[in-house]
């Protein structure tokens, strides 16, 4: 997970300070192929087209537009945005953790910088296959809560799945302790993404999705994993 990152405490928190960690507790060692099965059970049972409103935001520049995420499990996803009136129009197929292919290169690592955290953002979770895994569940009144801690090398990911009066999937990387990205994401009943804010550390920027529909019998053409726009 080496791109270039953005984003601020003032986005994350809305105040003065270094943010403090989504799981600030340790977690006792979990077992590697529970953490599997439960990161196999975010993605969507079939292809699956998600449509969204999205908004972008840094120091220089705030902008938006619309957009369709096409989900093919179990690790291809087709991302395509356009700004207002039609400009800025850019698309790009990611497989698992990496980026098969974007164009124009620049403007999606601008807009999306953190692969992981653009899936958690679309109610999917991708922890790396080789990480030492940690957890805890715990629950309080009518209120569940599931946290699990993927430790890759240098890299933390830390996901949180709070289940009370809706449900939310949180997600946050750290590398060596350092903040890069954190995501929220409200799940419908189904678990599928209803909406989403993404903040990166090092801009400041945020990102977000308001989804406008979700197309469970989506039809997705082979081509459309290579052609470009």
């Amino acid at each position: 997970m080496t791109l270039s990152y953005i984003g601020a405490c003032w986005l994350l928190a809305g105040c003065p300070g270094k943010p403090a960690p989504l799981v600030p507790m340790w977690l006792a060692p979990a077992d590697p192929a529970a953490a599997a099965a439960w990161a196999r059970a975010t993605l969507p049972g079939r292809d699956t087209a998600i449509r969204f409103r999205w908004k972008y935001q840094d120091a220089d520049r705030r902008w938006g537009g619309r957009g369709q995420a096409r989900i093919a499990p179990p690790d291809s996803l087709r991302f395509d945005y356009v700004g207002p009136l039609g400009l800025g129009a850019g698309a790009a197929v990611l497989v698992g953790d990496s980026v098969l292919w974007a164009d124009p290169e620049r403007n999606f690592r601008s807009l999306v910088p953190a692969v992981r955290m653009l899936w958690a953002g679309l109610g999917v979770a991708r922890p790396p296959a080789a990480a030492q895994v940690f957890g805890l569940s715990d629950a309080a009144g009518d209120s569940r809560r599931q946290i699990w801690r993927f430790v890759d090398g240098s890299d933390t990911l830390d996901y949180v799945v709070a289940e009370g009066a809706g449900r939310v999937l949180q997600a946050e990387w750290r590398q060596a302790g350092k903040l890069l990205a954190r995501s929220t994401t409200q799940l419908d009943g189904r678990g599928l993404p209803a909406g989403a804010r993404l903040d990166f550390p090092e801009g400041p920027a945020r990102f977000e999705l308001s989804v406008v529909a979700v197309d469970t019998a989506a039809v997705i053409d082979p081509a459309l994993w290579r052609r470009r726009r």
